[in-house]
């Protein structure tokens, strides 16, 4: 769901366009809220299936115990080196939990399309790599607000 931005309607992103920058991009910066109400923000990498973010996180993390008290997570995911390129868009809403944690393999067809998905965008290989020591999170995200510094040129 994309929210309607009332500032920046001319550098937003079409629908087509947010999934294709999505599909190529690899790290997201996810915000979390910590127990004393401090924001915190990690790098993390992600897939997306066309309606949620799939993360990989570690679960004994910062990110992951904060996410197990309180499930409201803010999303960016960001490129661009020059003013002109810069494009990126902001995903959020409430996380879920998917599969075990750690996730070592049971099977979970819930889990089989963002790990074949995850496997090869990041790793090159056909079948996901267990280690022991990650779960999967997932974001339906209640919005989504984009921008594509690009379109200023035209």
């Amino acid at each position: 769901m994309t929210v309607t931005q009332r500032r920046g309607r001319r550098i937003m992103m079409t629908p087509d366009e947010l999934d294709a920058f999505l599909a190529t991009e690899r790290t997201c910066r996810v915000a979390t809220v910590s127990a004393d109400g401090a924001p915190h923000a990690s790098p993390l990498w992600f897939v997306w299936d066309g309606t949620s973010l799939w993360m990989y996180s570690v679960t004994r993390s910062k990110r992951w115990a904060d996410l197990r008290r309180d499930q409201r997570i803010a999303v960016v995911v960001d490129a661009g080196e020059e003013y002109g390129e810069l494009r990126g868009a902001e995903l959020s809403g409430t996380v879920e939990f998917v599969g075990e944690a750690p996730r070592t393999g049971e099977p979970c067809p819930e889990l089989d399309a963002p790990e074949r998905l995850f496997a090869r965008k990041l790793f090159g290989l056909d079948a996901m790599p267990h280690d022991g020591r990650h779960a999967w999170l997932r974001l339906t995200p209640d919005a989504i607000a984009s921008w594509d510094f690009r379109k200023l040129a035209g």
